[in-house]
């Protein structure tokens, strides 16, 4: 058995599952048990799940289009000194050439004019903090974290 480097106070869940729509409200509904772990509000749990959604949403419509994939969800609960919720979305797709761009309020790649090109700002607005990291073909990967009970 391989021993696992387990950060100090850290309790995670690793979920992988396909890149389609479907799956958006699942993630959201695997978060948000899972965080309850830190007695949120029900507003934290909120603004948690829709930070969730965009980041999947986007994965599944920018990172894949219609080819799908896969994603992959990591989440962290800290419960000591302050409780954080810290997740991870990646996607294994088209990847953004431009990062600093694409998160201006109102940037999006989409020409069907269905998506409004907030995602990355309601990350931003409801988490205290988001980074993301991304390679064109090469995929996408969001870090958000929330503090939790301020």
């Amino acid at each position: 058995m391989e021993h696992q480097n387990r950060e100090e106070g850290l309790e995670r869940l690793k979920l992988e599952f396909e890149g389609i729509s479907e799956n958006e409200e699942f993630a959201r509904v695997v978060t948000a048990v899972f965080m309850s772990r830190l007695n949120p509000t029900l507003e934290e749990v909120e603004d948690v799940k829709i930070a969730v959604s965009e980041a999947v949403t986007n994965a599944v419509v920018h990172g894949y289009g219609e080819k799908g994939g896969r994603i992959l969800m990591e989440l962290k609960a800290r419960k000591a000194p302050e409780k954080k919720l810290i997740l991870s979305v990646e996607d294994w797709g088209r990847g953004i050439p431009d990062v600093k761009k694409a998160m201006e309020p109102m940037f999006t790649t989409d020409t069907s004019g269905e998506r409004s090109g907030m995602g990355f700002s309601f990350m931003e607005a409801f988490m205290d903090e988001v980074t993301v990291e991304s390679e064109p073909q090469k995929g996408t990967r969001v870090l958000m974290e929330k503090r939790i009970g301020r």
